[in-house]
C-alpha cells in the first residue's frame, strides 16, 4: 500500500549564529581649506563624519551588550526550526 509509506525524515535544524556587525575604521574627509569659509565647511563635514563614526561604535556596543544580557556570549547558538 502506497498510503502507508513513512515520510522522509525532517532536515536537521540550521544553526544560526547571531553576531554583531563588524566595526570598520572611521574615515574623515580630506582637508585643504583656503579661507575661513572653507574652514567652516570643513569643520561641519568633520563633525558630521565624527558623529557618523560615533553612531557606528554606539550601535556595536549596544548590540554586544544585548547579546551579553541574552546569554549569547556563552557560545550558545539559536536554531532555525
Amino acid at each position: 500500500m502506497s498510503g502507508c509509506s513513512s515520510a522522509p525524515p525532517s532536515p536537521a535544524p540550521q544553526i544560526i549564529r547571531l553576531t554583531c556587525q563588524g566595526l570598520t575604521p572611521c574615515q574623515l574627509p580630506p582637508a585643504s581649506p583656503v579661507n575661513n569659509g572653507d574652514l567652516l565647511d570643513q569643520l561641519t563635514q568633520t563633525e558630521a563624519a565624527w558623529a557618523s563614526c560615533a553612531a557606528k561604535v554606539d550601535s556595536l556596543i549596544t548590540c554586544q551588550q544585548r547579546q551579553q544580557q541574552q546569554g549569547s556570549g556563552d557560545g550558545k547558538a539559536k536554531t532555525d526550526p
